[in-house]
């Protein structure tokens, strides 16, 4: 098979069983998704491009590996894909550490039909966006790697709602001095307005303060 690019949307699938991994796929193609099959997790490991973008769809009883312990690995090393935990033998434990884990939805088998494409739609939707936001954040904070130390300290005390005459009192400068530093700062950000600017700056910290926060998919 061969590698799709890193940015096409793919929908993983990882199940035991060739009838319903042949179904699922059949399904999710009929709504033109990508689809990559995996009998087993730990083939899917060897072969995952951690950059993908996607949706998983993942099985919970599977020799070697159980479907939940695979999310929890995943977790683990960082990987993001939105995951639907599916299994034939479901129950409130199972469900509970699914979703603790992160997963989008937990389905049981056999699975409904209307219920996985639209858990699959918002799972790819979901990682889209989160990639756009981790695109965002690094070149918001590659801008702001750019700026002085003095720039810097400037810049939080405007995010923050400091006037001029504000931040000259806090730093010990003066008004025309932040007025420069201001916009000096304008102009190494590429950005026009206090809106923009701030915009920019909440950018080079949302994603990590959401990661940190346990920003669910």
């Amino acid at each position: 098979m061969s590698e799709l690019p890193p940015t096409e949307p793919t929908v993983f699938l990882v199940d035991d069983d060739d009838a319903v991994r042949d179904a699922l796929a059949t399904l999710l193609g009929t709504v033109d998704l990508r689809v990559r099959e995996y009998g087993d997790p730990l083939t899917f490991l060897a072969q995952l491009d951690r950059e993908a973008i996607g949706c998983l769809i993942l099985d919970v009883r599977m020799p070697h590996v159980s479907g939940l312990h695979l999310q929890e690995q995943l977790t683990r090393e960082g990987v993001d894909l939105p995951v639907i935990v599916m299994t034939g033998h479901g129950d409130i434990d199972v469900c509970r550490r699914a979703f603790k884990a992160g997963a989008v939805e937990f389905l049981t088998k056999p699975v409904d039909e209307l219920a996985l494409l639209e858990a699959t739609g918002l799972g790819i939707r979901t990682h889209l966006a989160r990639r756009s936001r981790q695109a965002a954040a690094r070149e918001a904070r590659e801008a702001l790697a750019g700026l002085s130390a003095r720039e810097r300290e400037v810049l939080r005390l405007i995010v923050d709602g400091a006037s001029n005459k504000q931040a000259a009192r806090t730093l010990g400068i003066s008004a025309r001095t932040v007025e420069t530093h201001r916009a000096s700062i304008l102009g190494k950000l590429g950005v026009a307005s206090l809106a923009q600017l701030v915009r920019v700056y909440l950018a080079s910290v949302g994603d990590s303060a959401g990661a940190s926060a346990g920003e669910g998919p």
